[in-house]
């Protein structure tokens, strides 16, 4: 899931291909000192600077007309602390890469998303998260950071150590700084058992306070269309380990939820028509399958058939009406939605403009196939996720802006305040930043 970009031109793409920039310049930084430099050149320069990961975001939050960081060479642990029980990892590092490195060292993170191909810092930036009853998003794991602000000076902080840009800067948009350090709390790594299996919509909806209370890791994927889900629990296990078989795990996660599911898109968006039909296949192609691994490999899964996507984060205890409204739009709007809903759970956390700061969250995600018109469906989505206090991801397609969002974060004001002292020039500002912060 790289993002793209064409060297003859200097055009930068989005993974899903509906975000293009073009930068005045691009560097790749080897250091946090090159960086830095970086930074002020282009202050000389008049220009103003983005970093950009794996453009993962569906959203133009890393999109810039001047200096374009990539991060790639800022790769790999700095230090793990097995007193701490933390690791520092350099910005740029792939997730997959930290996932692999920490269960060399026997350690792991205690919760992440369901991919992995984002860096670390895009991850964190976004406020990439996964599923969990009482463990939270990648930035809620975050003990320090480092970055390099407007004027190309590096600072450091914690809980003890510039604590109030350490609320603000584990999501900071990219609005603060650029974050070249992360230092994760993590733990000895441990097995997860997955119970994945299909359960009728009205069900899940109906149990969905019991089956979120009874698990540590509860989501699941609804098919509009149809009234099946695919539902995914998560829980710690004492073992042993039972992997799923190679050859299993192929022809499920590789062929049916990638090959088979890419073919089926295709076909749907040349026959609309027929896209009611293959939800009711894609929802019934899956079987139950129970398995037990280390985290990373239980979280995460691939993901190759490309989407737009937009997602919200709704109060927990409004989600199971938000998706009875959105049932009902699909089933009167003649909308034809190839790809599943995807819910998942977090508790409150303390990060000023985190989509769980402050109240136990529950994501409702839409989707739909790179190429096909998501207007329609999103504007209409968005109106019922906004209806319920909604706060859309920030990496993720919507059209809300300062004015809405300072309502929906009780510490906005604490946000633009800092960015205000932090870059009182708007160094790091662009069209995105401007309409969900304000000027």
């Amino acid at each position: 899931m790289g993002s793209t970009a064409s060297g003859n031109n200097g055009t930068w793409r989005n993974w899903g291909g509906n975000v293009v920039a073009r930068p005045a310049r691009e560097v790749a930084p080897a250091s946090v000192e090159e960086l830095a430099e970086a930074v002020r050149r282009a202050a000389e320069d008049g220009l103003q600077v983005k970093a950009v990961g794996s453009g993962h975001s569906f959203t133009s939050i890393a999109s810039t007309d001047g200096l374009l960081i990539r991060p790639h060479l800022l790769t790999g642990i700095r230090h793990v602390d097995r007193e701490a029980m933390t690791v520092t990892v350099e910005a740029g590092t792939p997730l997959k890469r930290l996932n692999v490195a920490l269960a060399r060292e026997g350690l792991s993170l205690t919760n992440m998303g369901d991919i992995m191909e984002q860096t670390v810092s895009g991850a964190v930036s976004t406020g990439t998260h996964g599923t969990g009853r009482d463990s939270g998003s990648i930035a809620a794991q975050i003990r320090a950071l480092e970055l390099v602000t407007a004027d190309g000076s590096v600072l450091t902080c914690s809980e003890e150590e510039n604590p109030e840009v350490f609320a603000a800067a584990r999501i900071g948009l990219g609005a603060l700084g650029v974050v070249t350090a992360i230092t994760f709390a993590v733990e000895p790594v441990f097995l997860l058992t997955a119970r994945e299996e299909p359960m009728p919509l009205d069900r899940v909806l109906a149990d969905f306070d019991e089956l979120w209370a009874e698990n540590e890791h509860f989501e699941f994927y609804w098919f509009p269309h149809t009234g099946s889900t695919t539902t995914k629990r998560n829980n710690r296990s004492a073992g042993p380990e039972r992997p799923v078989p190679r050859l299993k795990g192929w022809f499920e996660d590789e062929f049916l939820s990638n090959g088979v599911f890419q073919v089926a898109n295709w076909v749907g968006r040349a026959v609309p028509a027929a896209v009611p039909a293959i939800a009711r296949i894609s929802g019934s192609a899956l079987s139950a399958r129970t398995y037990t691994d280390i985290p990373y490999k239980v979280f995460t899964s691939p993901r190759r058939v490309r989407f737009v996507e937009m997602e919200y984060a709704v109060p927990r205890e409004a989600v199971v009406g938000a998706l009875h409204e959105l049932r009902a739009l699909i089933d009167r709007s003649g909308l034809r939605i190839s790809f599943p809903v995807e819910v998942r759970t977090a508790p409150a956390d303390d990060i000023t403009l985190s989509t769980a700061s402050g109240r136990d969250s529950a994501y409702i995600a839409v989707h739909m196939f790179r190429g096909t018109p998501y207007q329609r469906y999103f504007t209409a989505a968005e109106r019922i996720f906004t209806a319920h206090e909604g706060r859309p991801h920030w990496g993720k397609v919507h059209t809300r802006d300062a004015e809405y969002l300072s309502e929906m974060y009780p510490r906005f004001g604490e946000f633009t305040a800092l960015r205000d002292r932090l870059d009182p020039d708007r160094r790091f500002q662009n069209a995105y930043l401007r309409r969900v912060l304000g000027a």
